[in-house]
């Protein structure tokens, strides 16, 4: 999938480490084969050749059945419907209810069939792709799947009421779709687009329960709050359980399941009231996960059973401006936005609060990107007050009345800066970014909020002055979905921020299969983003994730691991 609205992410940077409040991309994910420039039949393994590839390539084992792997976070999800997933843990779960119509390699991000096609070709044309529904597949009352459900899906995703935030990238990536016979769908692109099949970040949903019901009244509905659960009805390894709000969620084993059974009886996700007591979870043996934060990493690793995952990840930390001047003109010149930047210690950042577990962002591709070119960037925006004092000047804020504080007509640069509350990481850089920004006469006020009072100020009314986020990109990296002009409340760009020249650039990016070219494509792109600012990216995470040894098949990395329908407990 494209990016499309990514608060996902289960691993990473702070912010979304110890949270999970990463936003980001789902998947469905981008074929490696050229269809456009070969004009021939493009054919993608089939389920059986890649569960036999990962098992393999994974090291997975033969497991034993039974037992419950319990989860923990200190944020709940906001919603059972999958189309109107937005952050991690609500897309965590989605996953293990319903099913995509295109999967993904845990191991790279790239397309596989692991969704409801068990496999799918790419016509001549390189824009017609028909998709082979699993035969076996029934929904968890038992109804069987059909590309009737599918193409229900496909229009609930281009009907802008539905509200889901993969829409804008769906509407621009498809032309039509259509039902070929019970099991095959046909889904037309506007063009050959190396992109594509992210773009379609479809969740297939049932038409019986769903058809009956207005699109603009989804949200509401008990089958996305949990409140009916006849209504929360998926096609996936794991059925419906009970979701108490504030407290946690469980889904249990589906024994009908068409694809690879889990081993585990069920599965529970608690949320804990802050990090410390989702630390002390862990070595107390009351969960079997938790994310670190970076000064948690020396307390936990000596506890016997317990084993640490690090790794670099796809995902950062950033901070975004709202551009939108029928709210805020404070930030619509580009060097207050840069000021700001070069305003910020990022090394001290990196190495004292966060204790060398990221790297400093240069542009905003992240490490692990192939569009990774720190030494590319035209801007590099090291440590430098004086000239983040020197810009605003510049920009015409300056203390006028000697207060400490600039301002500009009258109006002193004075705001609040909004976060996601429950990590003290974050209270962390919150209070030095204060400090910063204070030294150079900004009047900052940190705010957290929990996370879906977060996403209420920042996309459905979006008042907000500057708002901290973790994301993370697909493995295509375009990075359309947060700066195209035409994303803003449909897709990631919260900040109304908009250039048609790197949309152009994004554009061509999509539809070049070169990697070679794209990347050079990406890096121009990146480029332009850097210089103009709308957000500052402030480093590139890496996932602490600590877990019980009792888990087995069970290694998290920056596409996922090993996938829960794998693991299995060994007491």
């Amino acid at each position: 999938m494209n990016t499309t609205r990514r608060r996902l992410m289960r691993n990473a940077a702070v912010m979304g480490a110890a949270t999970g409040l990463l936003r980001m991309p789902m998947a469905a994910f981008a074929q490696d084969a050229t269809p456009a420039a070969t004009g021939e039949v493009v054919k993608s393994l089939t389920r059986e050749e890649f569960e036999a590839q990962i098992i393999e390539e994974l090291g997975i084992v033969e497991g034993t059945p039974g037992g419950t792997f319990i989860d923990s976070g200190v944020a709940d999800i906001q919603t059972l419907m999958p189309l109107l997933a937005e952050e991690a843990d609500s897309l965590g779960i989605a996953g293990l209810i319903y099913d995509q119509l295109v999967g993904g390699d845990p191991t790279s991000g790239q397309p596989a069939p692991t969704g409801l096609a068990d496999s799918w070709e790419i016509a001549e044309d390189g824009v017609t792709y028909t998709f082979f529904l699993n035969q076996d597949a029934k929904w968890h009352d038992g109804t069987p799947v059909t590309a009737d459900d599918v193409i229900f899906s496909l229009d609930a995703l281009a009907n802008e009421e539905t509200g889901s935030v993969y829409t804008g990238s769906f509407l621009a990536a498809a032309k039509e779709w259509s039902k070929i016979d019970d099991h095959t769908v046909q889904i037309v692109a506007n063009e050959p687009l190396f992109t594509f099949l992210y773009d379609i970040v479809l969740w297939v949903i049932p038409k019986h329960i769903w058809e009956s019901i207005p699109a603009a009244d989804w949200a509401t509905d008990p089958g996305a709050t949990g409140a009916d659960p006849s209504r929360v009805v998926g096609s996936g390894p794991f059925t419906y359980g009970e979701w108490k709000q504030g407290e946690s969620i469980t889904v249990n084993r589906n024994d009908e399941y068409y694809g690879k059974v889990p081993y585990i009886d069920s599965y529970v996700r608690v949320v804990w009231p802050d990090q410390t007591a989702v630390v002390n979870a862990l070595i107390n043996g009351e969960v079997d996960v938790a994310g670190l934060e970076p000064a948690e990493v020396e307390s936990v690793e000596s506890v016997e059973g317990i084993d640490i995952e690090i790794y670099p990840t796809r995902g950062f930390t950033y901070l975004e401006y709202n551009l939108d001047p029928e709210v805020t003109t404070m930030f619509e010149d580009q060097r207050v936005r840069q000021a700001l930047f070069y305003a910020l210690d990022r090394e001290s950042i990196v190495k004292d609060i966060l204790l060398d577990y990221a790297e400093v962002a240069v542009g905003t591709q992240p490490v692990i990107s192939y569009a990774y070119a720190p030494e590319e960037m035209t801007t590099v925006y090291t440590f430098d007050p004086e000239k983040a004092k020197a810009l605003l000047a510049e920009a015409g804020w300056t203390d006028t009345d000697g207060d400490g504080i600039v301002d500009k007509d009258g109006v002193p640069m004075s705001f609040e800066y909004l976060y996601p509350s429950g990590s003290p990481t974050s209270d962390q850089m919150a209070a030095y970014i204060q400090d910063a920004w204070k030294a150079i006469g900004v009047d900052m006020t940190p705010k957290a909020l929990e996370f879906p009072a977060l996403i209420e100020a920042t996309t459905t009314n979006p008042t907000y002055a500057i708002a901290a986020y973790g994301f993370g990109w697909d493995a295509t990296f375009i990075q359309d979905a947060m700066f195209g002009c035409a994303q803003y409340q449909v897709g990631f760009n919260d900040m109304k921020y908009c250039n048609p020249a790197l949309d152009e650039i994004n554009a061509e990016a999509k539809r070049t299969f070169d990697e070679a070219a794209r990347r050079e494509l990406l890096i121009e792109a990146t480029n332009i983003v850097n210089d103009e600012a709308p957000v500052m990216v402030l480093h590139f995470g890496k996932a602490i994730a600590a877990y019980s040894d009792r888990l087995k098949n069970f290694k998290p990395s920056a596409w996922g691991g090993i996938p829960l329908t794998y693991t299995y407990i060994q007491e």
